[in-house]
């Protein structure tokens, strides 16, 4: 095992290869997971609080809907370096994977919630109309009726943010934040290691193809059971 470890593939050992790899899983699947948690607050928020919601309350839709609208307009890079000091104050330091969680959960959660809010509206409002005619809490509402209604919306939202989301931590690498991208730009780019950015190229290929598919088949599953 551990002469397989040491084994180059395009000069590059397949334990840095397995170790960048191991990195990008983790920076994706993190921010992944507490973005979608943010992401999903900020959207019921535009849906429950715009005018003729359940909770109608402009000036909070209004203060969230500009604070994603300002977000999105950044690019990734910029907003990488712009927030390094937030970055070092959360975490400690604004190298590696682990630091680079910051920006990317910045970066996907507002992402995340215009597509989900896009998700949730699609909903017929005669549900919900019908869900307050029998006393349905705002609580309940979302539990029973918005989000089971929208699950299959939903799938394809989250498959859509992952795949930006994978794009975004592979320019993480720029900053030291390891992963695929830190591979292509110190192991391929810096060293003129063409084959190696091919490799790279193709990676997140396969991977975004794997996880659109993915996303379409449990999204397809998901209507069919409405």
């Amino acid at each position: 095992m551990e002469e397989l470890m040491k084994t180059k593939i395009f000069k590059v050992t397949v334990e840095r290869l397995l170790l960048n790899g191991g990195q990008t899983l983790y920076m994706v699947g993190w921010s992944l997971l507490i973005g979608t948690i943010i992401g999903m607050i900020l959207a019921l928020i535009l849906v429950l609080c715009r005018k003729g919601g359940l909770v109608e309350n402009r000036p909070l839709y209004m203060i969230v809907s500009v604070y994603i609208n300002v977000v999105r307009s950044i690019p990734f890079v910029i907003l990488l370096v712009t927030i390094m000091p937030i970055t070092r104050a959360i975490v400690g330091t604004t190298i590696g994977s682990t630091a680079a969680l910051v920006p990317l959960v910045v970066y996907i959660s507002p992402y995340l919630a215009r597509l989900m809010e896009n998700s949730l509206l699609e909903i017929d409002p005669g549900i919900l109309e019908a869900a307050e005619a029998m006393g349905a809490t705002t609580w309940q509402v979302i539990r029973y009726f918005l989000v089971p209604e929208t699950l299959g919306s939903m799938v394809l939202a989250l498959t859509t943010g992952t795949i930006g989301l994978l794009g975004a931590s592979a320019m993480a690498g720029y900053v030291g934040g390891g992963g695929v991208g830190d591979l292509a730009l110190t192991y391929g780019y810096e060293k003129m290691n063409t084959p190696l950015m091919i490799l790279t190229v193709v990676i997140l290929v396969v991977l975004v193809q794997l996880l659109q598919i993915l996303g379409n088949t449990i999204s397809g599953k998901l209507r069919q059971h409405k």
